[in-house]
């Protein structure tokens, strides 16, 4: 019974995640409301309070989603793998589970158009990085533990974190905001960026590249 139950409040979640979702898409973020939201899943206003505290965290709760199953996936990387690595190795490991797993709650194209969205609306951008910050200081402490290193004493692992982070940033805005991404196109131009974080940082750029 707890497990029917359980499925039940799941599927009610992820459908005001959907619902939201389509709205934020066709008719703009700041000019959804609530009661709009809970209305499109057929469900009181104080229902969607039990799931979701406002409209910014359902906005945000795939986008979370990720960030999280990332952080757990770094978490369980072996020991021993240089910092640098472990965060690329990760990303290429866990892009298709992170795939499913955004597709079990939301089709991906309009996963990826609400992308697009919390990227052109500032206040969902300013929450989108805020949560983002979050994350990053727990990355940086599972990199300082794997490292032997203490976080507050050593700078490396706030550095790599804040580098890798704003490459995965400049790579979403990248594909976000093409007409017509794919999650493939999304997966090539990401990888594509962070092969390019370690060269970028310490290799000869040469004349070639100033062309």
């Amino acid at each position: 019974m707890t497990g029917l139950r359980e499925r039940k409040k799941q599927r009610t979640r992820d459908a005001l995640v959907v619902a939201a979702h389509e709205l934020f898409v066709t008719q703009g973020y700041d000019t959804t409301t609530v009661d709009q939201i809970a209305e499109a899943v057929d469900v009181s206003q104080r229902t969607f309070f039990r799931y979701f505290t406002n409209k910014e965290e359902v906005a945000l709760f795939v986008q979370d989603m990720v960030e999280a199953c990332f952080y757990g996936a770094v978490c369980a990387e072996p020991p021993g793998t240089p910092p640098l690595e472990c965060l690329r190795r990760t990303l290429n490991d866990v892009w298709d589970e992170v795939g499913r797993s955004v597709e079990e709650i939301v089709p991906l194209d309009l996963h990826l158009k609400m992308c697009q969205v919390i990227e052109t609306t500032p206040s969902l951008l300013a929450a989108h990085l805020r949560h983002s910050l979050l994350m990053e200081e727990k990355l940086v402490q599972e990199i300082a533990r794997r490292t032997g290193v203490d976080a507050e004493a050593d700078p490396r692992p706030r550095v790599l974190v804040a580098a890798f982070s704003a490459v995965m940033r400049t790579a979403a805005r990248q594909w976000g905001m093409r007409e017509g991404t794919s999650l493939e196109t999304a997966r090539e131009v990401t990888r594509d960026y962070v092969a390019q974080l370690g060269p970028a940082l310490t290799g000869d750029w040469g004349r070639e590249h100033h062309r």
